[in-house]
């Protein structure tokens, strides 16, 4: 295990540096940052050239990379334009997020594995074809739309919640937009444990459990379950990078000042900065998550070895 988890992490380094690579030349070649610090009117070239030598975008751009990955191995992610650090602004908006993304992953979770579970027990029965049709509404449905019209009808309209999140984002304020952002990965989990429920339910091992006289819960718990959640982890350990990524949209609607609303401001400003740091805390998320899906399938199945 020790020597996989040292192999996995050396994996990781030329991933790591070859999309933060990626993200940087993508987001230096998007506009031109000085001309969004000066607003509608355009610098004057001596000013210009001040704000490009201040921020370093004068050099060539494989040269502000390799400065900008020295700066982040030794936990400085730069300057926003507006002169606040980056690492500031993250401080701020990661707790958020992850707030809101531990939200999200739990609606997926438990409501996704659990519809997931009744249908694969009672598949093509009416209770099946029910959820079937719902998760396929939900799937296409837009996420904006959705979030719009909870928004709508629960915050306006009937007044049972707040249609935006207060600064301080509480967790019963971060309810129903967790549930907006996990609304299309829940959909998703539970086809997918419907689908590996199904196929498992006709194995071998299923069969030897109930005929050695084991009771319905156990065998379902301990042997149909365990199983099928193999493709379910790695989903869902796919879907956290995804969802503190994704959530610009959600944020935008509630008035969340997460990760995503973050993101949307270095955007719209042009502020190279707040955008790549961001990024690339996300990029380590992602590889981080995988690695603890691949490890965690070795808990789910015995058979499961790491040399």
């Amino acid at each position: 295990m020790g020597r996989y988890v040292v192999r996995r992490l050396l994996q990781m380094l030329p991933v790591f540096v070859g999309s933060t690579l990626l993200i940087f030349l993508m987001v230096n070649v998007m506009g031109d940052p000085v001309a969004g610090l000066c607003g509608e009117r355009e610098c004057d070239p001596a000013t210009a050239a001040q704000l490009r030598r201040e921020f370093g975008l004068d050099r060539p751009v494989w040269q502000q990379y390799l400065t900008y990955m020295g700066n982040v191995f030794a936990g400085d992610f730069g300057t926003a334009f507006n002169g606040q650090q980056v690492t500031e602004l993250m401080g701020s908006a990661f707790p958020v997020t992850v707030r809101l993304t531990v939200v999200a992953i739990l609606f997926e979770v438990v409501i996704g594995v659990t519809l997931g579970v009744v249908t694969g027990l009672r598949r093509g029965r009416p209770v099946d074809t029910s959820v079937l049709l719902f998760t396929l509404v939900v799937i296409s449905v837009p996420t904006f739309v959705t979030g719009l019209l909870l928004q709508l009808l629960l915050g306006v309209k009937w007044g049972w919640i707040s249609p935006s999140v207060s600064s301080e984002a509480p967790l019963d304020e971060l309810l129903l937009p967790g549930l907006v952002l996990a609304s299309v990965s829940l959909a998703y989990v539970t086809r997918l444990t419907r689908t590996s429920i199904a196929e498992n339910l006709r194995s071998d091992y299923v069969r030897t459990a109930v005929a050695k006289g084991l009771p319905r819960r156990r065998v379902i718990v301990r042997h149909l379950l365990r199983n099928s959640l193999i493709p379910v982890v790695t989903f869902v350990g796919a879907d956290v990078g995804a969802l503190m990524g994704g959530a610009i949209v959600t944020e935008r609607i509630f008035n969340i000042h997460g990760v995503g609303y973050q993101l949307y401001q270095g955007i719209l400003r042009q502020n190279t900065q707040t955008v790549v740091g961001f990024v690339t805390v996300l990029v380590l998320v992602f590889l981080v998550a995988n690695l603890l899906v691949d490890l965690l399938y070795a808990v789910l199945d015995p058979r499961i070895r790491y040399a």
